[in-house]
């Protein structure tokens, strides 16, 4: 066993193949997936169906991810509704430069927050499929992982009884403050991060947006960006020192600082509107290597954190969930065991690239506001070279939009 339950345990109640901790993103795409494969599970998870349908979360979809999600039947309220993006525009020393990057790559990103995607994905699997998810169970534990017959145990929120489910195989999904990345052996779990040395104050804005793309402000004041949730709600986000208090930015000094960092000459005003979320996020990227053990298949943030830099969170968990999916298809289908085999090295190289961009972004926008002048030249030469050269505009679209691959039946395949 890896954990001690906190009472005794009972024997196996229920048995399902596969046991997936964590209703987000990446949980629910892979309990539709397997429930459409005749592949029974049963989703557990800490939260509420209410809380997880209404948390903030990221926002913009690779159309890859997209796409993908349309072959298997989960993204036809996210057609009809989302918005699409075509270009993103950086701001600095008092200019705008717009960069299409549909035009050089010819993809797009969707705009469709997560509470909407996940919503869809609960009444999809629940309501529509008639799928077991159990909401608000404590206490969640695994046992077994690294022999043949691991199992989950929880509280059941309604009776306070301890009950355990058997299964072949673990997903965890349940995000970066999650249980099953720490149920992973110290000894056999190494993970690599990385801290920026700067916070991000994330805000949501009852506001419409003020632009028709996403907007980077580089400045020596700090990085600022605007993001379009919804026609009525914008996400913005202003640089800050680590670990500040969300309290020492009250409504005018927001707008005020948004204000200087975002505004140019020919720009439209910041439409200001009362702020529904304001906190802190240290930005920090991290990476557990391997994302699978025994018989836990790890996912999403469990597995790996990319600070929203890019907006690159939630596709990498939607990649892992529909890598997972298939490999788990594949082997109860046929017995085939090579993408189960092959799932951590897969997704890790996915990963790696998303991280990598992700460093990269950084120090373009936080570059000038660091007090570091070779820091600050360099970013301002990042950003001319975007402009300027042909060659790093397609390597810069291409790795913003996510083009260079697409998951199909469980493989990854190159170009598009």
């Amino acid at each position: 066993m890896i954990t001690s339950p906190p009472t005794s345990v009972p024997p196996s109640e229920q048995r399902v193949p596969v046991v997936i901790v964590g209703a987000g993103p990446a949980g629910l795409t892979l309990a539709n997936v397997l429930r459409d494969a005749s592949v029974d599970c049963v989703v557990l998870e800490g939260e509420s169906r209410e809380f997880i349908e209404q948390r903030p979360r990221a926002g913009f979809i690779e159309e890859w991810a997209v796409r993908a999600l349309e072959r298997r039947g989960l993204a036809g309220r996210l057609l009809e509704r989302a918005q699409t993006h075509s270009e993103c525009e950086f701001r600095i020393g008092g200019e705008r430069h717009r960069f299409a990057y549909t035009e050089v790559s010819g993809h797009h990103h969707f705009v469709y927050p997560q509470p909407l995607l996940v919503t869809d994905l609960v009444r999809e699997y629940a309501d529509v499929k008639d799928g077991d998810i159990r909401f608000g169970v404590r206490d969640v534990e695994l046992h077994g992982i690294d022999t043949e017959d691991p199992s989950v145990s929880y509280t059941d929120p309604d009776s306070g009884e301890r009950r355990r489910i058997g299964c072949d195989v673990v997903a965890g999904c349940d995000g970066a403050r999650g249980l099953t990345r720490a149920s992973l052996p110290q000894e056999r779990a190494h993970i690599a991060r990385l801290d920026y040395g700067v916070g991000w104050l994330a805000l949501l804005a009852e506001a419409p947006p003020s632009s028709d793309c996403v907007v980077f402000g580089v400045h020596r004041r700090g990085f600022a960006a605007h993001m379009a949730r919804s026609p009525q709600v914008t996400r913005y986000y202003l640089e800050c020192p680590p670990g500040d208090d969300p309290e020492n930015w009250p409504h005018e000094r927001v707008w005020s600082e948004l204000r200087a960092r975002l505004s140019v000459a020919g720009a439209p005003p910041l439409t200001e509107g009362r702020l529904i979320e304001k906190r802190v996020l240290d930005m920090h990227n991290y990476v557990v290597q391997p994302m699978a053990y025994g018989r836990l298949f790890l996912a999403g943030d469990a597995a790996h954190l990319v600070a929203p830099i890019a907006a690159k969170g939630m596709n990498l968990a939607l990649y892992d969930a529909l890598l997972l999916a298939d490999a788990l298809v594949a082997y109860y289908r046929s017995g085939d065991t090579g993408g189960l085999r092959g799932y951590s090295a897969a997704c890790l190289r996915r990963v790696w690239e998303y991280q990598e961009f992700s460093e990269w972004f950084a120090e373009l926008l936080h570059g000038p506001s660091s007090g570091d002048p070779f820091r600050a030249g360099n970013a301002t030469a990042r950003l001319r070279r975007l402009f300027d050269s042909p060659a790093a505009a397609a390597a810069f679209a291409e790795s913003y939009i996510g083009s260079s691959g697409e998951v199909t039946n469980g493989k990854l395949l190159a170009g598009r």
